[in-house]
């Protein structure tokens, strides 16, 4: 059995890690003691890790369950849940010393199964249920336009590039999904928002790309 360190003070814990995004760098800022707070909590509980991942997982899973039965609001806040699960487990494995690229690919695995487990149920749903043609559509394309640029950014990085800019990431899915699901009418106009603001973020990664990779052919 491993020996965890001593958890260290408050303020010497470290804030959000910067994320260049739409509301990334807000994000960090007016969260930064509530997360420092909510961090130390985890990890003097003894949460490793991979348990934040897992229950992140079962969150969105249960919030695509109550989707699928019509409902909005109850899979909004579910999803609230879901996406802190996701912003502390990178930060409790930091804190434990525990990072590791296998770390990294579970957590990205994750976050595409669960991408594709909400966008997929929100499609079923409005398309069964609500019967919104158009809801449906904006649903899928949102989830296509996430999946390639999560899918840029793990080809960057196989070639040896970080790539972590791009105006929409993960954080505005989350945060864009709550607000289009607990406030009435509004899933629409924020699904459209997330498909055209994930094709600019394609167009910065494709650009950061081409200025960064080496402009010899192969062969």
């Amino acid at each position: 059995m491993t020996s965890r360190r001593p958890a260290p003070r408050l303020r010497d814990l470290p804030a959000p890690r910067e994320n260049p995004s739409l509301i990334g760098p807000l994000f960090r800022w007016v969260f930064q003691w509530p997360y420092r707070f909510v961090l130390s909590g985890l990890y003097r509980a003894g949460f490793e890790p991979w348990m934040l991942t897992a229950l992140s997982l079962v969150t969105n899973g249960a919030a695509a369950a109550f989707l699928l039965t019509g409902r909005r609001l109850v899979p909004g806040f579910l999803l609230l849940v879901a996406g802190l699960l996701d912003i502390f487990d990178g930060g409790v494995a930091r804190l434990r010393g525990e990072e590791s690229r296998k770390g990294a690919l579970l957590d990205a695995a994750v976050d595409r199964v669960s991408d594709g487990i909400v966008f997929g149920a929100i499609f079923l749903a409005e398309l069964a249920i609500h019967g919104n043609e158009l809801t449906a559509a904006m649903a899928l394309a949102a989830l296509v336009v996430s999946l390639l640029v999560s899918h840029l950014r793990a080809e960057a990085e196989a070639a040896g590039l970080g790539m972590t800019e791009g105006t929409v990431q993960r954080l505005e899915r989350y945060v864009g999904l709550i607000l289009g699901l607990t406030i009435p009418g509004a899933l629409l106009p924020v699904l459209s928002a997330l498909t055209v603001l994930g094709m600019v973020t394609t167009v910065q990664r494709l650009l950061t790309a081409r200025r960064l990779l080496p402009s010899g052919r192969d062969g």
